[in-house]
This record gives C-alpha cells, structure tokens and sequence, in this order.
C-alpha cells in the first residue's frame, strides 16, 4: 500500500503544478518585465513576452517545463495520456518557434501550436476532467462540484479564442491597441489552471 499511496500523492501533486504555471504565467510575464525594464505596459499577446528579457525566460521556460509535465502525465485511460502527450508537444513547439521573429512561417507554427495546444486544454476541461465510472445521477457532491467547475473553464477557455478570431476579423484595427489579445489569453490560461488545480484535489472539494 505505500508505495501505492506515494504514487497517488506525485500524481496528484503534478497536477497541481501544471496548473500552477499555467495560473501564474500571464502574472509572473507582466511583473517580470516590470521588474527588470521598469516598464508596466502590457504587451499584444502573451506570446510577445519573448523577447522581453527575464519575461522571454519565463515564457520559454515554462512551456518547456509545462511541456515534459504533460509528457511525464498519467490519467486514467489511453485518451488522457494521449491528449497530454499531444498538450507536450504543442506546448515545446510553441517555445521553439516563438512569434517574434518577423518570419510568417515561423509565427504560423506558433500560433497553430498554440492553438491547438488549448484545444487540448479545452478537451482536459470539457471532457476527460468530467469522466466517471459512476453513475453520473448519483455521483458523490465534490465530484459533482469539480465537473461544474471543469465545465466552466472549459466554456471560458472557448470564449476567449472564439473572441479572438472574431475580433480580428470583425474589429482588427481595435485588438491590438486595447491589447484584447493579451487579456484573453491571460483569461484562457487561468482557466485551464484553475481547472487543473482543482482536479488536483488539493485546495477545494476533495472526495473523501
């Protein structure tokens, strides 16, 4: 039973520190540049924090480590280590390939990889969180609160992107300019966070 009992507390204390960067990294980009430049201004994207210094390290380094986190992730069937292996590898992609360099190529591998990296968040949140082998009229009330929560920041997660496609191609002229990009995707990596923290079981409704 103990080394049962160990495996069970890594695993779910690497979910709570997948969702810990992803909580943090909008935060920890926007002090940092702060920090070193002394200037407080948001940049466009979140991606535009690469070649901000101590802001550019941050970013790279947390998809990398965020990156082997989800290759290194465990769930219950094949789809969750699928989906995080894919997670993985979008999110080192992302890193290798940052939007910054002036070349469309390359700004296409990121955002593609970018994208798609959150639709696997989206799946996480939307699907794979919410699957139980009970009988989901009589799931246990902390099982049944965490699903709601899943729910929502998968919802978020979808509004923000669909906001961001929209905007460009609606009202282009005012997304950058009220960093609308930024905001979004600061929003989108919150709830994907907060939906990892939360099945992570450390903090809020914990089954019993």
């Amino acid at each position: 039973m103990k080394p049962t009992s160990n495996l069970i507390i890594s695993h779910y204390t690497l979910r709570l520190m997948i969702g810990a960067m992803g909580f943090g990294l909008p935060i920890a980009l926007f002090f940092a540049k702060w920090i070193q430049q002394g200037d407080a201004t948001i940049e466009i994207s979140i991606s535009d924090y690469y070649d901000n210094g101590a802001a550019g390290d941050i970013f790279v380094g947390v998809l990398f480590v965020l990156g082997f986190f989800l290759f290194s992730y465990k769930g219950y069937d094949k789809w969750d280590d699928r989906i995080a292996t894919l997670a993985g590898a979008f999110a080192l992609i992302a890193a290798l390939f940052p939007d910054t360099t002036g070349i469309k190529w390359v700004s296409r591998v990121h955002l593609s990889s970018a994208l798609l990296l959150f639709v696997c968040f989206i799946t996480f949140s939307i699907y794979l969180f919410r699957k139980t082998e009970s009988d989901p009229e009589h799931l246990p009330k902390p099982k049944k609160y965490r699903n709601r929560v899943y729910l929502i920041c998968g919802i978020i997660m979808i509004a923000t992107i669909l906001t961001i496609i929209l905007g460009y191609i609606f009202f282009y002229k005012e997304m950058n300019p009220n960093k609308v990009v930024f905001w979004c995707e600061g929003i989108a990596l919150m709830a994907f966070g907060f939906s990892w923290i939360i099945k992570s079981e450390y903090l809020f409704w914990k089954d019993q």
